[in-house]
């Protein structure tokens, strides 16, 4: 098992990322290149203690990965935001 901390390298915070908060219950990070979307889900899951109803990965034009995480209906993204100090 490869450690969570190495693969979500830091949350994004812009108005978009704030709006999907909001909107679509999606919380939006900047990930490891070689995470892959289990990696994603499962480093979420423990750090966050929540269930990932789904993980969708793009590449930045930078080079860098971005992931959105859209959590199970029963957890809020956020809660876990304001723990992060995004909102």
């Amino acid at each position: 098992m490869i450690d969570p901390h190495k693969v979500l390298l830091y949350p994004q915070m812009t108005e978009k990322a704030v709006k999907l908060i909001e909107a679509e219950n999606k919380l939006t990070f900047i990930v490891a290149q070689n995470a892959t979307r289990s990696d994603v889900k499962k480093a979420i899951e423990v750090l966050f203690e929540v269930k990932v109803e789904d993980v969708k990965i793009e590449i930045m034009p930078n080079g860098r990965k971005r992931a959105y995480v859209k959590l199970a209906p029963e957890f809020m993204a956020d809660e876990i935001a304001s723990k992060l100090g995004m909102v």
